[in-house]
């Protein structure tokens, strides 16, 4: 049998039993008009019911025949309907067609050919349509007038066909009611088989039960818990065996060969060997999650309705229940940090407490160099991966050293380490020099944006009677000058927090402290870059922490390219290094913050 859409135009789009196919503005369907989104719909052909299941993805309206669908919602297209692309028009006609005996004999022979792997393992194949009761019957065994229902049902011709059988003297009353009763005795049998059948055929890919196991998940279901997505399907239960994996690059590759996915169709199952691992997994007890980052939602670059549809048809082709979960901006849930994972332990497990040391993670973002084996010139684009892992405590592999028995590869961590950070170190250097004076001063400090400049300030010096000048709430250098020469006529000290990264931008303070008659001392903040954006991150995601705003990366690596170490000959009296030293409020508060937040 196959399955196709045409236009009017003579587009012709072909449909597999089972696999999604995203369809809008594109060569493909010879739709240019910009009405209609590029990801327009959602279409998955369903053979044994000889229909099509619509899923409505662009801003703009399509129609099935007269019947509207509106965003995110699905209907139903049978043969010889019409599907308008967008709004009413861009019509494609749905023709299912039969195959001949030869075509169904080869694509059985193909269908076989799936069934054995490499050393006799099972291998991947493609989903198993959902079975319906006409799978059983070429034809509905019910009476007459009932087995004629078509899209052309109401047609003059066929009423006069009923009006002429029914003249000539069709079947009695009590001989249509006996074919019913038995027709449908049959139905319920064959129902039964079938049921039975789909049953025994999922029991052998469930999860073994045990004492660690929670109840099994009977409905799939999307949530959306900030700014992660968590889908559950259907036949997920919880378990004290976590086995976690990345998804791209990990469980699914781009069929177009690209870095980046060109279409929300270019996929791919990365390795044959996955699918067959994941469901051995699963007999074993172990429950299955998939933790992906998807920052192109939060930048608008991906619909969530779209990532989502993605996720179900890569569960459909592993035909396995694997609960997935989605981080879609910075924060909390983002890999490295730890968010998703809490989640998963602390709501999304059915209560069973999860055991580190059976649980492992893999995922191909691991901070392995170039070269890193044969064939292998890239660099992993980043460590994040083997961070998650590491932040949770967890067991870590790739991909190709948990599914085809690679041996570990090298790799390097991030140069800073917040695991490592003495919160009781000394705040300056050298250790013995005072942080204020008795006498007029100011204060210039030199750092990078979020290494603690403002935090020091307000606890060390602010107290102490200094006026605090800065231009985030002042505007500019000039308002800022302007406010240290009112200060210094006051007779008050003044310090000036800015990131004064070269010898130019603290000359405006010497200045201004040479013409008062004040001597002028430099704060060096000694927070690498690294490091500040660490404590960038992880202001982030510490939303009651109001007084930082966000910074920029691009001001971060301005500073840098400008950055020229502050000497005496500035005319600085004192130059002193101030180190970072952390104060949390809390225990969550530091152990988010001993976390890598960035790969």
């Amino acid at each position: 049998m196959s399955c196709t859409l045409v236009s009017h135009s003579g587009a012709r789009v072909p449909l597999e039993n089972g696999r999604a196919v995203i369809l809008g503005r594109s060569p493909d369907t010879g739709v240019t008009d910009k009405r209609c989104s590029r990801h327009q719909v959602k279409v998955v052909a369903r053979y044994a019911d000889q229909d099509v299941v619509v899923t409505q993805l662009g801003p703009n309206p399509s129609f099935l025949d007269g019947e509207k669908l509106g965003r995110s919602q699905s209907g139903k297209l049978t043969h010889g309907g019409t599907l308008f692309l967008v709004n009413q028009s861009h019509p494609f006609k749905l023709h299912y067609s039969p195959s001949s005996n030869g075509a169904a004999q080869k694509g059985r022979k193909a269908t076989d050919k799936t069934k054995g792997g490499r050393n006799g393992k099972e291998a991947q194949s493609s989903p198993i349509p959902k079975r319906s009761l006409k799978d059983f019957f070429s034809t509905s065994p019910m009476k007459s007038s009932k087995r004629q229902r078509s899209p052309e049902r109401g047609h003059p011709e066929v009423k006069r066909q009923r009006r002429d059988e029914e003249a000539s003297g069709g079947r009695m009353k009590d001989e249509d009611e006996e074919e019913e009763r038995m027709a449908e005795e049959k139905l319920k049998q064959l129902q039964e088989l079938a049921e039975k059948s789909l049953t025994e055929r999922s029991n052998s890919t469930r999860p073994s039960s045990s004492p660690s196991s929670g109840k099994e998940c009977l409905k799939s279901s999307w949530q959306q818990i900030g700014s992660l997505m968590l889908y559950t399907p259907a036949g997920v239960r919880g378990s004290d065996k976590i086995a976690g994996f990345d998804i791209d690059g990990c469980i699914i590759t781009t069929k177009s060969g690209k870095v980046f996915p060109t279409a929300p169709d270019d996929w791919k199952i990365l390795y044959p060997e996955i699918q067959p691992r994941l469901a051995s997994l699963l007999k074993r007890g172990y429950k299955v999650v998939f933790f992906t980052n998807q920052m192109g939602i939060a930048r608008g670059k991906l619909k969530p309705e779209v990532f989502k549809s993605k996720v179900e048809d890569i569960l459909a082709a592993l035909q396995l229940p694997v609960q997935v979960f989605v981080s879609t901006s910075p924060g909390l849930y983002r890999k490295p940090v730890m968010g998703m994972w809490n989640h998963l332990c602390e709501k999304a497990n059915d209560g069973v407490t999860v055991d580190k040391t059976q649980t492992f993670y893999v995922g191909d973002a691991a901070g392995r160099p170039e070269n890193w084996a044969p064939g292998r010139k890239k660099k992993d684009f980043s460590c994040s991966d083997r961070l998650f892992a590491l932040n949770i405590g967890l067991q870590f592999h790739t991909p190709e050293e948990y599914f085809w028995g690679w041996k570990s590869a090298p790799y390097s961590l991030p140069s800073f380490d917040p695991r490592k950070l003495d919160s009781t170190a000394g705040l300056s250097d050298p250790p013995s020099a005072c942080l204020t004076s008795s006498r007029p001063e100011v204060i210039v400090a030199v750092g990078f944006p979020a290494s603690g400049k403002s935090t020091f300030f307000q606890t060390h010096v602010i107290p102490k009677g200094y006026v605090y000048v800065n231009r985030d709430t002042l505007g500019s250098w000039q308002s800022c000058v302007s406010a240290c020469e009112r200060a210094l006529k006051e007779g008050r000290s003044v310090v000036v927090d800015n990131t004064n990264p070269d010898p130019e931008s603290r000359k405006r303070y010497v200045d201004v402290a040479k013409a008062a008659g004040v001597q002028c001392r430099c704060f060096h903040f000694s927070a690498s870059l690294e490091q500040a954006k660490h404590n960038n991150r992880f202001r982030e995601m510490v939303p009651s922490d109001s007084k930082h705003v966000k910074v920029n990366d691009m001001i971060f690596h301005s500073y840098k390219k400008h950055f020229v170490a502050p000497a005496l000959p500035e005319g600085f009296s004192e130059i002193l290094q101030i180190h970072f030293v952390p104060n949390f409020k809390d225990s969550q508060s530091e152990t988010l913050f001993r976390q890598f937040s960035e790969g």
